[in-house]
This record gives structure tokens, C-alpha cells and sequence, in this order.
């Protein structure tokens, strides 16, 4: 099971990358994350760690499995017996970026999961989504 949203963003993927990866900043951007903590020191890529408190939801640790800058990184924590995997990815398009986010589901109740939480999970990633497109389009003073 996946669940993505994809969207047009009128900044560069390095701007938007640089959001991406502050992933402390993330509450300011979306009502959808109320904390982020890094459990580690050092910049941020594979094997990074992270505590996240999302508004109905248990605290969650995500580590990171993937890291390709300034294009994709992907992290995974796993909860309630499923495997969840995070996927931020960015493409270059005219002056701006495509930004997609992604969030599979893996594991014997992942279809029980989606009938239980997928247009919950479908409406935050179109928020955070939305918050690193506000955030990214902002002119700079």
C-alpha cells in the first residue's frame, strides 16, 4: 500500500531540499508534525534518527535508509505491527521542482491499516506537502 502527493513547487530543489532535511524546523511548517527530535548528532543522512510526535498518533522513531542529495531521502519506523516507509523526493522542472511524498505501508495488516487510517494519512501528506511549498515559495527580504 502507498499513499503519495505530489505537487508543483515554484523554488529550486536545492531551497526545498534544504527544508527537507532540517526535519526539526517541520513543525513550523504543518499543523501535521507537532515535534521532531534528532536522537543523533552530525549532519543528517543514512542511519540518522528521529523522534516524531504527530497530533493522534504515538511517538514514533524513523530512522533513515536511504539518503541521495539534494533529491531523495526515504526513513522507516515500524508501529502497530506494519512498516511504514517515508519517501521525499524532488525533481527538477523548469525553475521550480516537483516535490512527491510518499508513505508505503508493508506487512500482514498493512491492508487493515490503509481501511483503518488511509485517507487520514492521505490528507496529512497533502498537508506537509503543502507546508514545504508554502515554505519554499516564500520571496526571501
Amino acid at each position: 500500500m502507498e499513499i503519495r502527493d505530489e505537487r508543483s513547487i515554484d523554488a529550486s530543489v536545492d531551497d526545498v531540499w534544504r527544508l527537507t532535511v532540517d526535519v526539526e524546523r517541520w513543525p513550523e511548517l504543518t499543523p501535521t508534525i507537532r515535534s521532531v527530535e534528532r536522537l543523533d548528532d552530525g549532519p543528517f543522512g543514512v542511519g540518522s534518527r528521529a523522534r516524531i510526535v504527530q497530533p493522534m498518533q504515538r511517538p514514533a522513531v524513523w530512522t533513515v535508509t536511504r539518503f541521495e542529495p539534494p533529491h531523495a531521502f526515504a526513513w522507516e519506523t515500524t508501529t502497530m505491527g506494519v512498516t511504514m516507509v517515508g519517501t521525499h523526493d524532488l525533481v527538477a522542472e523548469g525553475d521550480g521542482c516537483r516535490s512527491v511524498l510518499g508513505l508505503e505501508v508493508r506487512g500482514r495488516g498493512a491492508g487493515a491499516f490503509r481501511a483503518l487510517f488511509g485517507r487520514r494519512i492521505q490528507r496529512a501528506i497533502e498537508t506537509e506537502n503543502r507546508g514545504f511549498e508554502r515554505a519554499a515559495s516564500r520571496p526571501t527580504t
